[in-house]
């Protein structure tokens, strides 16, 4: 439930912050609601400041792939304030971050470190189109790459959940360089490369949607990409903000055996912290100012806080990795959703879900959800219901049925045997 201190800090916030917020999917508008005010947090467990504890399913939309202060992150990041918080020269931590991302994402030879994911994928982009000096750019209905200009054609998450198809103050120039197919759809994919394939500068994909619920490629579907980018001398940028070290230590690219040009991550590389980072093949990345021409600058990039949390988040995958974290991720990820199919048969509800290493997605529709269209079919009504009911039994999920659900290394057998009861109940009421 939402409790009487998060309204009342909501109508304060309203008065200072457009909407309320400093990020829309925090309205809980997905939900017809208005947010709960968070508190604090602690391992897999969300506090709100009217005291109540959910099992946090939200991991602040994905980076807390340790949970809530986990006590080594938070240690590294205090004795990295205690030296100072930002210098504007380098630091002997931005190059030890930079060398395990080089060493864990095959992909990867040489990485910009960057303050945000859409500004990863923004910075990326432009390498891209330098790199072929071509203009026209691909990408898939209901996948998010942040807010850039160029990107808000069809996106997915907020702006799908607000309906809001592309969003005013975005010039028609702009955006008539970005060219958007159908998530999963490889004949349009092929269709448009025999057409126009010498005009087009890259390919931008979420391996794994994570902005219209949690979306897995179809068979052969990534790999059709990477073999028209090739042909055709585009590069394919694997945006992997939100899949990166989540759905797999090496990443969702390499999980599903497919070698992007660039990739661009966020999330968990910051455990928490604003961060974001580009990297790719090293001939492409020699380009990238100031070794190449292509600008690309940022006064906080690299911080030495954010590099201190994400780098002790990182080294504790590569040890978790080696003893089964991604895989009973995975099984975590199909409980829920057996758990939530189960539930919807005896309801009599239409229902279907899916889970990726530490992502799972619960939808009010029959399935398969494969593109966009599927996901924008869904009862957004009855997840609203859904997301109340589960809230009021502790368990908090995405305020919006277009948002993947997360996982943690924290969550245990016990908090996912919970959650899946409570699924059971909230569905028998609906």
């Amino acid at each position: 439930m939402i409790g009487p201190k998060s309204v009342e800090a909501f109508e304060r916030a309203k008065r200072v912050m457009p909407g309320g917020v400093n990020s829309p999917v925090r309205a809980f508008r997905g939900v017809g609601d208005q947010p709960l005010f968070a508190g604090r947090g602690e391992g897999a467990y969300l506090f709100d400041i009217d005291g109540h504890r959910y099992v946090d399913y939200l991991l602040s939309w994905g980076p807390l792939m340790w949970g809530h202060a986990h006590p080594e992150i938070v240690s590294a990041v205090k004795q990295a304030a205690e030296r100072g918080t930002s210098f504007g020269v380098p630091t002997e931590i931005e190059t030890r971050m930079a060398e395990l991302v080089c060493e864990l994402v095959p992909s990867i030879d040489v990485v910009r470190m960057v303050n945000s994911g859409t500004e990863a994928t923004m910075s990326a982009i432009r390498l891209a189109r330098a790199y072929t000096k071509r203009r026209f750019i691909v990408k898939f209905a209901g996948c998010y790459h942040g807010h850039a200009d160029q990107l808000l054609v069809k996106a997915g998450s907020g702006v799908a959940t607000l309906g809001l198809p592309d969003s005013p103050g975005v010039p028609q120039e702009t955006t008539e360089l970005t060219l958007s197919l159908p998530y999963n759809d490889s004949e349009a994919l092929r269709a448009l490369f025999a057409e126009r394939g010498d005009e087009i500068a890259c390919v931008i994909v979420e391996p794994v949607g994570g902005n219209m619920g949690c979306v897995p490629p179809v068979e052969g579907f990534l790999q059709t990409i990477r073999e028209v980018t090739r042909a055709a001398g585009a590069l394919l940028i694997a945006d992997e903000v939100m899949t990166g070290f989540r759905v797999a230590l090496e990443g969702a690219a390499a999980h599903f055996g497919i070698d992007p040009d660039l990739v661009t991550l966020g999330k968990v590389i910051g455990a928490g912290m604003p961060v974001g980072a580009y990297g790719g093949r090293r001939e492409i990345m020699a380009l990238v100012a100031p070794q190449g021409p292509v600008y690309q600058a940022g006064t906080l990039s690299g911080n030495p806080l954010a590099m201190a949390g994400g780098l002790v988040s990182l080294e504790l995958l590569q040890q978790a990795a080696a003893n089964g974290l991604y895989e009973r991720l995975q099984g975590y990820g199909e409980r829920l959703v057996a758990a939530f199919l189960a539930a919807g048969q005896r309801a009599g509800i239409e229902v279907s879900g899916t889970a990726v290493g530490g992502m799972f997605g619960l939808f009010f529709h029959p399935g398969p959800v494969r593109d966009a269209t599927a996901a924008a079919a869904c009862d957004k009504a009855l997840y609203a219901k859904f997301f109340h009911g589960m809230l009021d039994r502790g368990v908090l999920f995405a305020p919006s049925q277009l948002e993947s659900g997360f996982l943690s290394a924290v969550h245990s057998d016990e908090d996912i045997a919970y959650t899946a009861s409570a699924i059971a109940e909230t569905l028998g009421e609906l």
